[in-house]
């Protein structure tokens, strides 16, 4: 008779005895006291992230800072799985707050594999928080997004097939890449500070914290508000292309 050698790796790991105890443990080579499924150890870490989404594709504009509508984007992320998604024009650093709050059912609910996700930050919540977000924008303020490579982000192509918006994603442990985000993250710490439950603020107290942001005058700027820069663009974009919001 013929036996794998993961077969007998199988038999060792009985899951119904929860792994191998810590003392038996002791005796193997990487000390592990449970079996990694080998499926998983495949699976690829950014499978949403391919060639034709990866920053190089992104339009050479983007990085002059001349054109307005080129976005990048991210999530501070709180106790109890609670974020806030943020978003900034990397041209008029104007900043945008979308909440997510957790889904009915979070932590009450059992979670099942592949089911729904019932954190606020689940993919296809994220995608709809980042649909009502851009669409009532004008065509011409939402050209690209740029995020980094977390799963919120794995329903990107619906986004795009649905408002039109390219998502580009930065390079794995390239925060620069997304620079100005990652400056707004880091101010908004000051307001949502790490190790708290983000969802204790409703909606109105995270659109307050963005008009204080946004009300700051920037260097960057000529000593303007994004909020002043963000409409001058607003109304300069022809009147044909400004989407309805009614």
């Amino acid at each position: 008779m013929r036996i794998s050698h993961e077969a007998i790796y199988q038999a060792l790991y009985v899951p119904s005895r929860g792994g191998l105890t810590r003392q038996q443990a002791w005796h193997l080579r990487r000390g592990r006291t449970k079996r990694t499924p080998r499926a998983r150890t495949r699976q690829q870490a950014w499978a949403h992230v391919t060639d034709a989404t990866t920053l190089k594709k992104r339009p050479s504009e983007a990085d002059e800072r001349k054109v307005a509508g080129h976005c990048e984007g991210d999530l501070i992320v709180g106790l109890n799985r609670s974020a806030i998604a943020t978003l900034i024009d990397r041209t008029t650093r104007f900043a945008m707050l979308l909440h997510l709050p957790r889904q009915k059912g979070y932590g009450l609910v059992k979670p099942t594999k592949n089911g729904p996700a019932l954190a606020g930050y689940g993919a296809v919540t994220t995608k709809n928080a980042l649909v009502r977000t851009f669409e009532p924008l004008p065509a011409d303020l939402r050209r690209s997004l740029t995020w980094d490579r977390g799963k919120e982000m794995s329903a990107h192509a619906l986004l795009t097939q649905e408002i039109g918006l390219p998502v580009y994603f930065a390079d794995a442990k390239s925060p620069w890449q997304r620079g100005s985000n990652e400056h707004l993250n880091g101010l908004l710490r000051q307001y949502f500070p790490k190790g708290t439950d983000i969802s204790r603020w409703s909606t109105p107290e995270i659109q307050a914290v963005a008009d204080i942001i946004n009300n700051r005058p920037r260097g960057v700027l000529g000593w303007r508000t994004p909020a002043e820069a963000f409409a001058d663009q607003l109304s300069s974009v022809p009147i044909a292309t400004v989407a309805s919001t009614g």
